[in-house]
């Protein structure tokens, strides 16, 4: 059994990755969290990119800390809040210029204590924004935590689609077997303002959709390039 974020009404646990950087992902996190929250729903967001924390500059938040409050012999940390979301960033924790050198199972470590040690309240939904790839930080959650299930975000073109194809792989192995929930396919095409009835296909076309046929998951959305 996974380690347990509340002892009870645990919230929807939903991973953000891609297989490859650049391509919108923790852009698309943070709009699916803020959107349920703007529905009324209690949402957390956490970064989980240790090496590469981009939700406290997406949200504005890459100055403030988070609070500190004691629970029995414990203390945890109170996220930050905006936009109704509430927020935990190892970029929150240290020096915005400071690099971060963790080596796997000290990655593992830090990911348990943004999970573990934080007052999340009575949360519905939590989103965790995952660094790219396949490595340590994504095993240990999907081996050790509640996870309810994985979005899948993805560029139309050849290289994001062949590098997202190994991050639906590694979710559906027996070992991790986290639900994928469906794909997201962003930066899909572009429509120039003077011009809304034209689409240019700048990084190809079909990339998601053809991803959405092998593993036959839905494709929740094509999401257009927007400059």
């Amino acid at each position: 059994m996974g380690a347990e974020l509340k002892s009870e009404n645990r919230p929807y646990v939903i991973t953000v990755t891609s297989g490859k950087g650049g391509v919108g992902k923790s852009t698309v996190a943070c709009n699916l969290a803020v959107g349920l929250a703007q529905k009324g729903a209690k949402v957390g967001i956490l970064d989980a990119d240790i090496h590469g924390p981009s939700i406290p500059t997406l949200f504005g938040v890459e100055d403030e800390k988070p609070g500190m409050v004691q629970e029995g012999q414990k203390y945890k940390m109170i996220p930050v809040e905006k936009y109704g979301v509430s927020i935990i960033s190892m970029g929150m924790l240290v020096d915005k210029n400071q690099p971060l050198v963790f080596r796997g199972p000290m990655q593992a470590s830090a990911l348990r204590q943004l999970l573990m040690d934080v007052n999340w309240g009575d949360l519905d939904y939590l989103f965790i924004d995952l660094p790219p790839g396949t490595g340590d930080i994504h095993l240990s959650l999907a081996q050790q935590f509640p996870v309810t299930g994985a979005v899948v975000v993805t560029s139309p073109q050849q290289v994001s689609v062949s590098d997202t194809r190994k991050s639906i792989e590694m979710f559906i192995n027996p070992q991790t077997a986290v639900k994928v929930i469906g794909i997201i396919e962003n930066m899909s095409w572009f429509t120039p303002e003077e011009h809304p009835d034209e689409k240019y296909y700048l990084f190809g076309e079909g990339g998601g959709n053809i991803l959405a046929g092998e593993y036959n998951l839905p494709l929740i959305a094509q999401i257009p390039l927007i400059v």
